[in-house]
């Protein structure tokens, strides 16, 4: 494959069948819990592994617990045992049976937390995971021990405004169901973005696109696009976190200092608005840092989880 700049897509068709950088995924053991979501019980599919110590991994938009397959073996190696779920409405937990709102993906994090011991253990977030894992150690700080958001969104940006005004629209929905229908891989190759896009793999495509080749997972991401990420909500958990003299919970902030999805300006008000908060930048990384630069990230997080469980 020829070299590419940061954050540019090769040609779909160059896209290896296998990632180029192998990983260890299978090594995690697939079950399935069931959790009670708005009156309705959905089943989750839950990838788990390893000994020691608890630590719940949290996915974001549009991926799922594959998003950390290159964190499974060094965390088992580290100590852990790791619990990493398909959120509702995602990867082949492709339904949320109510909307796929913060309130109601918050709630399910603290059920499948209760569903599989690791509620009131640590927690790694990525993406809107960290956004959602922040708004349930707001609302029961038992239910995490300490919390790694990963370049989480959290600010109540314009293009959300718009995206929201877009989706209340009827023939908006319809034309991103249709677009979507069209072609599932496709759509997971434009949107989901690493600095090197070369990590990219049909077995990823195929693994995200998963829910998106039904209507209900079709109807859950929008959901998750529209309810999830309400810039109205958001604004209100970002001046909950804002009015706090300490995060309820040892929390630390990592950032990449390049990214197309989440701005970098998102960490930097984080930051300021929580100061008790730990703050770490990454060069040459991504919103997703656990993909393209796993090494440093773990050598931020590690440490900052090893601290918390000895204090």
């Amino acid at each position: 494959m020829a070299s590419l700049k940061p954050f540019e897509r090769p040609a779909r068709r160059t896209i290896p069948k296998r990632p180029r950088k192998p990983h260890r995924l299978a090594m995690l053991e697939e079950s399935r819990v069931t959790i009670r979501l708005g009156g309705e019980r959905v089943p989750v599919r839950v990838r788990s592994g390893g000994e020691g110590s608890p630590l719940l991994l949290i996915h974001g938009l549009m991926t799922s617990s594959y998003s950390w397959r290159y964190l499974a073996q060094p965390l088992i190696e580290a100590g852990y045992r790791i619990v990493v779920p398909d959120l509702p409405g995602a990867g082949r937990t492709p339904s949320c049976g109510v909307p796929c709102d913060a309130a109601n993906l918050t709630r399910a994090i603290a059920e499948i937390a209760k569903a599989t011991g690791t509620y009131g253990e640590a927690v790694i977030g990525n993406s809107m995971g960290g956004y959602l894992a922040m708004r349930l150690a707001l609302e029961e700080p038992a239910s995490i021990r300490a919390l790694v958001n990963l370049h989480s969104p959290g600010l109540p940006l314009r293009r959300l405004r718009v995206l929201r005004a877009a989706l209340s629209l009827p023939a908006a929905r319809a034309a991103l169901h249709a677009a979507i229908r069209l072609d599932p891989e496709g759509w997971v190759w434009r949107n989901v973005h690493y600095r090197d896009e070369s990590l990219k793999s049909l077995e990823e495509l195929t693994e995200y696109a998963s829910p998106l080749r039904t209507h209900a997972g079709r109807e859950a991401f929008i959901s998750w696009l529209r309810d999830g990420l309400d810039p109205d909500v958001m604004d209100q958990s970002f001046r909950a976190f804002s009015a706090l003299a300490e995060f309820p919970v040892p929390l630390q902030l990592i950032y990449a200092e390049e990214d197309p999805m989440v701005p970098p300006r998102v960490g930097q008000a984080l930051a300021k608005a929580i100061p008790s908060a730990e703050m770490h930048w990454l060069s040459k990384s991504s919103h997703f840092a656990h993909i393209d630069t796993p090494e440093a990230f773990l050598g931020l997080a590690l440490p900052f989880l090893q601290r918390v469980s000895s204090s």
